[in-house]
């Protein structure tokens, strides 16, 4: 068999499946939300499960990262606790411990543990 004669034969049931004569082809209207609805749906719940969520988190960290300022304690991705002690373009100096203070990316720092001049109050 070729491909035009599988192809031919996969038109026919499609076309009696529908109720149409075999020698008219299918309108192609319908056929386009039945074939290609499902995919769509699923395109939609992926945006919402998955990007959506994703871009909202990166938001809050950027808003995070741009509220720090030196005296802010923080954690870093690597699990290092510190203190910020300068802010560079691209980069923040934490204070690791004493006289030992390293250069970070902004984006390295994921947790604000306590701000600058907040209250110890509890």
């Amino acid at each position: 068999m070729t491909i035009a004669t599988i192809s031919n034969f996969a038109l026919q049931i499609i076309a009696q499946a529908e109720g149409a004569p075999a020698s008219q082809p299918a309108s192609g209207g319908s056929n386009f939300l039945m074939q290609f609805g499902p995919i769509i749906l699923m395109v939609v719940a992926f945006y919402f499960l998955l990007i959506a969520p994703q871009r909202k988190k990166q938001k809050e960290h950027q808003k995070l990262l741009s509220e720090l300022d030196s005296g802010d304690q923080v954690l870093l991705a690597s699990g290092i606790f510190g203190e910020i002690t300068n802010r560079k373009d691209d980069r923040f100096v934490v204070r690791i411990a004493d006289g030992v203070k390293v250069e970070v990316a902004k984006n390295f720092v994921q947790t604000v543990i306590k701000k600058k001049g907040a209250n110890d109050q509890k």
